[in-house]
C-alpha cells in the first residue's frame, strides 16, 4: 500500500471526488501487527486497549469479450479461492452472488457516487454501463479505486480445496503430553515461557493451544482434560479427515537466552524447540466435543543464521507517524510459509522465531540466532521486522480508553531478508490533513464527507496507500475499520457518503505500500502476498463527526 502528496486547497474542481484529472494508477501490484492481530500482514487498523483481520444451463466458456470497435462498458468482478497444498494449487471459483459488493460510480457533481449493483454469471459479479475513469470496487468494508475492467478479489488459501469448515473457531482439547522442554514460566515480554501451538498444512489450522491448569516450571510431561484450542486466522476449524491424509503438528516454543539489549536489559526470543507430526486422526469441532491430542514431542532440527537489525533506523521516523506518538513495541519473526514462496506469504501458521523487545528499545541489534524448523523442505521461511508507535495518551470514548497506533513493517524471503541491514524501504506519509486542516490535532470535523490529504513520504516510492478508519466507542464490540486503497500517484481521498457514522469519534491511519507487487487496483488480496513486503503508516490525532 502507498501513499503521495497533494496540497488539498489547490485541488481542481474537476477531481474533487477523487482526482478524475491524473493519470490512471501504475500497471502492476503478517503482515505485521500493530500489537493486536487480525492478519498479520496488514499492519491492520486496530486499536489497543490499555497498550496498545452457479447457476443452471451450458457450461460457460469464461467471460465474454466485446465485439472489435465497441466500447465495453462493463466490468467483471472475480473472486477465486486458490488453494495451495502438498500437491499444488487448486482454483476455486468463489460465488459472489450473496457477497456485500458494489460499485461507486462518482456523479457529475464530482462529490457524491452512485452505487451500482451487479448481475452474477459464472465465475463472477458483472456491472454494465460503468462510463470510462475511476469508481471504487466496495466488497463489505474494504475499497479499491480502479479503472479495471476485470477485478479480482480472489485469495490464497492455505489446504486442500475439498476440506469440510466446522462453524466454530474453539475448540475444548483433552491434552496429553510428554517429552516435552522443561517448561518455562512468564519473566518478560521477551521471554514469555512456554507456549504451543497446533499446525497441519493438510488443512486451513494454526491453533493456540492453552491450558487451564498450568504445568510447574520444569515440568517435562502434562496432562490436561481441559485444555483448549483456539484458531488463528479467524476461519472456522478444519474437521480433519483421515481418509484424506489430514495431519497435524503439534508445537512446543521456549525462549532462549540472547545476550543483552543496547539498553542492556536481558535479550531472549522464542522458538520451536519440539515438535510431533501426528499420526492422521479423525475429528469435527462442534465447540462441546473435545479433541483427543496425544503427543510424545521430539527436539526439532535447528537453523542459525545472523541479523543486525538497526532498530533507530525505524524509531528515527517517530514524527512522521505522528509527531506526539511514543515508541512502541518492536517486533521480529521467522515464518513458515506452507508449501513453498512462489505466490509469496500465503496463509498464517505460525511462529517459528519470535522477537518482541520491551517498548521503545533503541539502537542496534546485531546477534546470531537458531530457530528450530519442523516442516519439510518444501515449505518455505520468510522474515518480518515491525516496529509499532502509539499515541503518548489515551482516547477516552466512555469508560474506555484506546490507543491509536502506527507501524512501518519489512517482510522477505528469509535470505533476502537477512542480506543486509534490517531497515526501513519506505518512510510514512506525512503532513495529513482533514479539509485542509492539521489531522494530527484533535478536532470535530465539519462534515462526514470529509477530504482526506497528505504528503508522500521521505523515504521510498509508494506503489499505493491505504486510509483506514477506526471508530472509536465505549464498547469492546468495535464495529470493522473501513479500509480505501488508491494507487501511489494518489495523495488525497474523498470519503464516500456514510463512511463515517454522525455523531462519533474516529481516528484514521494512511499507509504508504512499497512493496513492488501489490495492486490493489486489479487483484488486491492475491497481490498483496507477494515478496518483498514494505509498508510505513502514520495516523491521525482523534476527531468526532457532527
Amino acid at each position: 500500500m502507498s501513499l503521495r502528496r497533494l496540497s488539498l486547497l489547490l485541488v481542481p474542481s474537476c477531481a474533487a471526488w477523487l482526482g478524475c484529472a491524473e493519470a490512471g494508477p501504475p500497471s502492476d501490484e503478517v503482515k505485521g501487527p500493530d500489537v493486536v492481530w487480525s492478519d498479520p500482514r496488514e499492519g491492520t487498523a486496530t486499536v489497543s486497549d490499555g497498550d496498545l483481520l452457479p447457476g443452471c444451463g451450458e457450461p460457460d466458456a469464461g467471460p465474454v469479450e466485446p465485439d472489435a470497435g465497441v466500447p465495453d462498458t462493463s466490468v467483471l468482478v472475480t473472486a477465486d479461492s486458490r488453494f495451495h497444498a502438498s500437491t499444488g494449487v487448486t482454483v476455486v471459483p468463489q460465488d459472489l452472488s450473496t457477497r456485500d459488493l458494489e460499485l461507486l460510480v462518482p456523479d457529475p457533481s464530482g462529490v457524491g457516487f452512485d452505487r451500482r449493483s451487479g448481475t452474477p454469471v459464472p465465475g463472477g459479479m458483472r456491472f454494465e454501463n460503468i462510463p470510462d475513469g475511476e469508481f471504487f470496487v466496495r466488497s463489505n468494508h474494504l475499497y479499491y479505486l480502479t479503472r479495471e475492467r476485470r477485478f479480482d478479489l480472489g485469495v490464497n488459501r492455505v489446504g486442500r480445496p475439498d476440506a469440510v469448515y466446522s462453524p466454530v473457531t474453539y475448540t475444548p482439547v483433552t491434552a496429553d503430553l510428554s517429552q516435552m522442554d522443561p517448561w518455562q514460566d512468564y519473566e518478560s515480554i521477551s521471554s514469555p515461557g512456554t507456549f504451543f501451538q497446533v499446525v497441519s498444512g493438510d488443512v486451513d489450522l494454526a491453533a493456540s493451544l492453552d491450558f487451564t491448569a498450568w504445568p510447574s516450571a520444569g515440568t517435562t510431561s502434562h496432562q490436561d482434560p481441559d485444555a483448549f484450542l483456539t484458531g488463528f486466522t479467524g476461519y472456522p476449524l478444519p474437521v480433519l479427515d483421515p481418509a484424506k491424509g489430514d495431519r497435524v503438528y503439534v508445537n512446543q516454543l521456549n525462549a532462549v537466552p540472547s545476550g543483552t539489549l543496547p539498553s542492556g536489559a536481558p535479550m531472549a526470543y522464542t522458538t520451536v524447540t519440539s515438535s510431533q507430526h501426528l499420526p492422521s486422526f479423525a475429528f469435527t469441532p462442534d465447540g462441546t466435543t473435545p479433541l483427543s491430542l496425544t503427543s510424545s514431542l521430539r527436539p526439532t532440527p535447528r537453523s542459525e543464521f545472523s541479523m543486525e537489525w538497526r532498530l533507530s533506523e525505524f524509531t528515527r521516523w517517530r514524527a512522521d507517524v505522528n509527531p506526539d506518538s511514543t515508541l512502541s513495541l518492536p517486533i521480529f519473526q521467522v515464518l513458515p510459509v506452507p508449501h513453498g514462496l512462489e505466490d509469496g506469504w500465503v496463509g498464517y501458521q505460525g511462529e517459528l522465531l519470535n522477537l518482541t523487545l520491551p517498548r521503545g528499545e533503541n539502537g542496534v541489534i546485531t546477534r546470531r540466532m537458531a530457530f528450530g524448523n519442523p516442516y519439510p523442505a518444501s515449505w518455505g521461511v520468510l522474515g518480518y521486522a515491525t516496529y509499532t508507535f502509539r499515541a503518548g495518551a489515551p482516547v477516552v470514548v466512555g469508560a474506555r480508553g484506546h490507543y491509536p497506533t502506527g507501524s512501518i513493517t519489512v517482510v522477505d524471503r528469509l535470505e533476502h531478508f537477512i542480506a543486509g541491514p534490517i531497515v526501513p524501504k519506505i518512510s510514512p506519509p506525512r503532513e495529513v490533513r482533514i479539509d485542509g486542516l492539521d489531522a494530527y490535532v484533535s478536532r470535530s470535523v465539519g462534515t462526514t464527507q470529509p477530504v482526506v490529504s497528505w504528503q508522500q513520504p521521505v523515504l521510498g516510492t509508494p506503489r499505493a496507500y491505504s486510509v483506514t478508519l477506526t471508530q472509536l466507542t465505549d464498547s469492546f464490540v468495535t464495529p470493522p475499520a473501513k479500509r480505501f486503497y488508491v494507487p501511489g500517484d494518489r495523495t488525497y481521498l474523498r470519503l464516500p457518503p456514510n463512511a463515517l457514522e454522525p455523531a462519533s469519534t474516529y481516528f484514521l491511519r494512511v499507509t504508504a505500500d512499497g512493496s513492488p507487487g501489490f495492486e490493489p487496483w486489479r487483484a488486491p488480496s492475491i497481490s498483496m502476498e507477494r515478496l518483498p513486503g514494505s509498508s510505513a503508516s502514520t495516523f491521525s490525532a482523534a476527531f468526532t463527526t457532527p
